[in-house]
């Protein structure tokens, strides 16, 4: 069952969750490409969060949830579980405060996120995403150590921290949005970014976009109830991979999503590369999808302003440099 609706996050929690991190978050720009415009027959607008501070909007949620921590409790240090984004987000957040981070992170996350979570100070866990439970480890780590536990997504301080992003796309933007895609994992950043927009633009459109195989949040919305992914699913869009969506972040979409779009691993690869081409923006698999959305024409963007989310930069350079070379 859905989270009590209480602790929904509000705008008003947006706002201060905004107020919270102004002096430590980037206020990321909202760029524009001329050839993309061209590309979808429309305006494209993209929200580069892939300069944001630890290279995704992760770090927006982390601080601003590390940051309400009782003063008692908070110096105890902080446990999280994540693929690399969330992981990073909150060891840079626990170094800001001076506390301790133990990070529990799949052991084909990509080198580049590892070591950045190392480098920011945590302690990094491995595990084996195909036969352990990240969730278990994490729990137990937090027991033995009296860590506090930092979701990744369903958690209202969470959602309230990434929804500012979504209240810096309304400060930014000089005409109201047709519709505003962005990236959908465990649904933190949507759920969030939807509060906000929905909040200013009523009658814009905010859609989730997933990569196929993990579309478990789309085929959520159709059925009304959580779905699953397949646990033999695989992707190169290693930050989507949740295997459902969140409790309390799929009550808040289920209510403000107008629906979710999915691409397929070759349409993100294409993304990737107009990114760089055309904007010089480097954004990983996972922050691609909404991009490669709007480009594919998933949902139509000609003759509108559609705002899309590249909500992440942390791809490793063997990786980025293959994908920007295939033909």
């Amino acid at each position: 069952m859905p989270l009590p609706t209480l602790t929904t996050p509000t705008i008003d929690d947006i706002h201060a969750a905004a107020a919270r991190i102004a002096a430590v978050a980037v206020r990321t720009p909202l760029m524009e490409s001329p050839y993309l415009n061209d590309a979808v027959g429309g305006r494209l607008l993209i929200k580069a969060e892939p300069l944001q501070r630890t290279g995704s909007f992760k770090f927006r949620g982390a601080y601003n949830t590390i940051s309400q921590l009782p003063e008692n409790i908070q110096k105890n240090g902080v446990v999280a579980f994540s693929s690399g984004n969330h992981a990073q987000g909150v060891a840079a957040a626990a170094q800001l405060h001076d506390i301790p981070a133990v990070i529990v992170m799949p052991e084909d996350a990509p080198a580049l996120k590892v070591a950045n979570t190392r480098g920011y100070g945590a302690e990094v866990v491995l595990y084996d995403r195909y036969s352990q439970d990240r969730e278990v480890i994490g729990a137990a780590i937090a027991d033995e150590r009296g860590l506090s536990l930092i979701k990744p997504y369903d958690d209202p301080r969470i959602i309230a921290g990434q929804g500012t992003l979504g209240l810096e796309i309304v400060e930014q933007i000089d005409t109201p949005p047709a519709q505003v895609l962005g990236p959908c994992g465990g649904g933190g950043l949507i759920s969030g970014t939807a509060i906000a927009i929905k909040d200013s633009f009523p009658d814009a459109n905010v859609y989730a976009v997933e990569p196929e195989e993990f579309d478990d949040t789309a085929r959520s919305l159709r059925e009304g109830v959580r779905q699953e992914i397949d646990p033999h699913a695989s992707s190169i869009c290693d930050s989507l991979m949740p295997p459902t969506p969140g409790e309390l972040t799929f009550a808040v979409n289920r209510k403000l999503l107008a629906g979710g779009l999915v691409v397929s691993d070759a349409q993100v690869r294409e993304a990737m590369r107009q990114a760089f081409l055309r904007l010089k923006l480097v954004v990983e698999p996972g922050g691609a999808v909404a991009l490669a959305a709007a480009l594919t024409g998933a949902v139509t963007c000609r003759n509108r302003t559609t705002v899309v989310v590249c909500s992440g930069g942390n791809v490793d350079s063997t990786t980025f440099a293959e994908i920007l070379n295939a033909s």
